[in-house]
């Protein structure tokens, strides 16, 4: 009897809207040839409901972008005697080489930190620090200082505000990716969210390959290092003598 009149409240309930991301791309690869100078993509999407849009706060949407992730030694550098020398050093067990946060509002407003701890959302999240702190004093500045370097460097990057989300259904933000892109898959993800809570996640992957002359001349240093080294040291000494020859021309 119980059951039955449960089913028969939960039957003249409403039913709660379940909103869920359908997204695309501009494109899903990126070819480095000799003359890349960078590449923008268009990440867009809507917001699919099974019923009208719950009541509560607004919807928001977080978009992030994240190249491959390596170990990466930073140091600090202090003046000895009149001389700046690497005092000190951690190694930071993964971070990645390019990383993209692009928001409908600012983090702190949309985001919590439960959330954000289970996604690993923010730069911060999706760095990896794990047991640095027994390799230096005040471990924790050395990874601010890598976030600080790679922000300057364009390769961390936090868009608060930059997608654009129409009537709580359509989305679209703008991500460039640098010339100086690391050869790998970059991991597109996107978040709905409601209240501080993320609702739905999608994610994509986008290739980023090295293509003809570029591919050519990473393929022989991986698997041809010595002819890699030796055609290296020919076209050095091709280009000085070119130089050369072209000074005395100008001295002429």
């Amino acid at each position: 009897m119980i059951r039955a009149l449960a089913l028969l409240l939960a039957l003249a309930l409403p039913a709660a809207a379940q909103e869920v991301i359908v997204a695309g791309m501009s494109q899903n690869r990126v070819s480095i040839t000799a003359d890349f100078d960078g590449s923008e993509i268009l990440i867009y999407g809507a917001v699919k409901r099974d019923a009208p849009a719950p009541e509560g706060g607004p919807l928001e949407v977080i978009v992030t972008v994240e190249g491959p992730s390596t170990p990466v030694a930073v140091r600090r550098k202090d003046r000895v005697a009149g001389i700046w020398v690497n005092n000190a050093s951690v190694r930071v067990d993964s971070a990645p080489s390019f990383y993209a946060v692009a928001t409908t509002g600012p983090l702190k407003h949309i985001l919590s930190d439960v959330e954000n701890l289970r996604y690993g959302i923010t730069i911060e999240r999706v760095i990896r620090a794990i047991g640095i702190a027994d390799e230096a004093d005040q471990a924790g500045e050395f990874v601010l200082a890598l976030l600080r370097v790679r922000t300057n460097e364009g390769r961390y990057r936090v868009l608060e505000g930059k997608v654009e989300l129409t009537e709580e259904t359509l989305f679209r933000t703008d991500v460039v990716l640098p010339a100086n892109l690391t050869e790998g898959e970059y991991k597109v993800r996107l978040f709905l969210l409601r209240d501080k809570r993320v609702i739905d996640s999608q994610e994509r992957v986008i290739g980023v390959r090295k293509e003809g002359l570029e591919r050519f001349v990473f393929n022989l240093s991986r698997e041809q290092p010595l002819i890699y080294g030796l055609v290296s040291l020919v076209l050095a000494a091709l280009a000085g003598w070119g130089a050369s020859a072209a000074f005395r021309l100008i001295r002429v």
